[in-house]
């Protein structure tokens, strides 16, 4: 019986830091929205939101990693429990870096409202495919986190491409403007930046969803070609 208990126990604290570390993605996810809107709209109170929660998101990351290693510390966990406690951690850094993300988004947003014209009057409209890509991807690799669905995790991964190549294509087409006039240089170089950003917050879903992975299955599929990851989850 008191082995049942202390299973108990600990399945419950296993629990408990998991939901923290939704929650943190629930509020990143928010971040994000945000972001997008004061880009599309260049929207200075949606900017001003994005950074309002900054501090919190930075503490959650804080709180969730310490009550990581009492886990760790106390309960000594193996094989998938360890790799679960390891992956929440690591995914919990990642949603941080994610933050971190849409508030430079937030930031640039701010700078470019207080210059005249500029980024405005190029395309940076467009970059609202690679957003909203950049943002489903981050919530499907979150609610596969949740049910451990590495078949999902699969998918995202493969699905990370697309924003790779909107990104490629959005800087092939800033190219052109600064070659065709060299005064949209400074503003093609703001937007550059932005699009830099929406790029890592796919990049930061796709090593989420390769965590997955790592749970589940044990491998290590970071830095692997999608064919042997799918040999590997099957």
């Amino acid at each position: 019986m008191p082995d049942k208990h202390l299973s108990t126990q600990f399945d419950s604290e296993l629990n408990g830091v998991s939901s923290r570390a939704m929650e943190l993605g629930g509020l990143v996810e928010s971040q994000i929205r945000q972001a997008i809107h004061a880009l599309s709209e260049f929207s200075a109170e949606s900017a001003a939101r994005v950074l309002e929660v900054e501090d919190q998101v930075n503490a959650m990351e804080v709180e969730i990693d310490r009550e990581l290693s009492s886990i760790i510390a106390r309960r000594q966990p193996t094989a998938r429990d360890l790799r679960l406690l390891i992956a929440i951690s690591k995914a919990t850094a990642n949603l941080e870096r994610v933050g971190d993300e849409a508030a430079k988004i937030a930031r640039m947003v701010q700078s470019i409202l207080g210059k005249s014209g500029g980024a405005r009057s190029l395309p940076a409209s467009e970059l609202r495919v690679a957003s909203d890509l950049a943002s489903g991807l981050l919530r499907k690799a979150l609610d596969a986190f949740a049910r451990l669905d590495t078949g999902t995790a699969v998918a995202i991964l493969k699905e990370d491409d697309l924003i790779d190549k909107e990104f490629d294509g959005f800087v092939r087409k800033l190219i052109t403007y600064m070659m065709e006039d060299p005064r949209t240089i400074s503003a093609s170089l703001d937007l550059l930046f932005l699009a830099k950003a929406i790029e890592r917050i796919g990049d930061h879903a796709k090593n989420i969803a390769e965590l997955i992975i790592y749970i589940v299955k044990g491998a290590d599929v970071r830095h692997t070609s999608i064919e042997n990851i799918e040999s590997a989850v099957q």
